[in-house]
């Protein structure tokens, strides 16, 4: 169910944004507005997001093989982060852009056409932002949570456009550039912070310690097993591999030893749903 949401929702970001990107660069060119270029360029950064979204939740939803035993759902987290580095390059261009427009002062031509389809984006945005919050309380996916986030934030960084526009009717330009400076900026932060999340899944980041200690509680409260020798983790996506030594009375039968890790092993995955899968080793003493 989670990978049909995925797609539908990536493709419906293809299209709409598309759709935004065509009438956006050709009235930002027309009309010399900096805010609607930079505003057209985050749009097509939405297409290539969009396409990645699709891309990846392809492979994510295969399942698991002799070659990928875990399954194939960091390849969510491989393309979110060429989403990000997508974002930062695109980032970086406006950035120039916006203070070459500063410095030679470049005028923007006030026209209706302007408001009107920064109203359009606005609308469509918000409209692509509810469907994908709707979503994420359905499914845990960062491909959908980035999507709902990128919604967002286009929301707000076009009524900056919106009002950057409004001021060149009175011929104050400086605002225009301004805001192309501050879209470009938020572009950095947002992509930083895809890149962050990416980047602690594919090194195998380990469960928060908050988690972990709550697993350990609940281990030690078996009180067959003596102590915990080691406790580590892994991230393989959106879920977590535990491998752990406990320490048992080495009288107890190995039948009786394995019981106890089993027991354990489907408590902890029916208590925490971000548990995949869970290791035990035995160590009698």
């Amino acid at each position: 169910m989670k990978f049909k949401l995925v797609h539908r929702a990536s493709v419906l970001g293809i299209l709409a944004n598309l759709f935004l990107f065509v009438i956006k660069i050709i009235v930002g060119i027309i009309y010399n507005s900096q805010s609607m270029i930079a505003d057209s360029f985050n749009s097509i950064t939405d297409v290539f997001s969009s396409v990645m979204t699709y891309i990846g939740n392809k492979i994510a939803r295969n399942d698991r093989d002799n070659d990928h035993n875990f399954g194939h759902e960091k390849a969510e987290y491989i393309f979110s982060m060429f989403i990000s580095l997508s974002i930062f390059i695109v980032a970086f261009k406006l950035l120039y852009e916006s203070i070459v427009a500063i410095i030679f002062n470049h005028k923007v031509i006030y026209s209706t056409n302007l408001v009107i389809v920064s109203i359009i984006t606005i609308f469509i945005k918000l409209l692509l932002y509810l469907y994908t919050k709707y979503l994420c309380k359905k499914e845990n996916s960062i491909l959908l949570k980035s999507n709902n986030i990128d919604h967002r934030n286009d929301i707000f960084l076009t009524l900056c456009v919106l009002i950057s526009i409004l001021f060149s009717k009175y011929n104050i330009y400086f605002v225009d550039s301004i805001v192309g400076i501050l879209i470009s900026i938020w572009f950095l932060l947002t992509g930083y912070k895809i890149f962050k999340e990416s980047y602690n899944v594919l090194m195998d980041i380990a469960i928060p310690d908050d988690e972990k200690n709550k697993i350990i509680k609940l281990i030690l409260d078996y009180k067959q097993v003596n102590k915990i020798d080691n406790i580590h983790s892994m991230s393989i996506g959106y879920k977590y591999i535990i491998v752990l030594t406990i320490c048992v009375d080495g009288n107890l039968s190995t039948f009786d030893s394995h019981s106890i890790a089993n027991k354990i092993e489907k408590d902890i995955i029916k208590n925490y749903p971000k548990v995949k899968e869970v290791f035990i080793h035995i160590h009698p003493i």
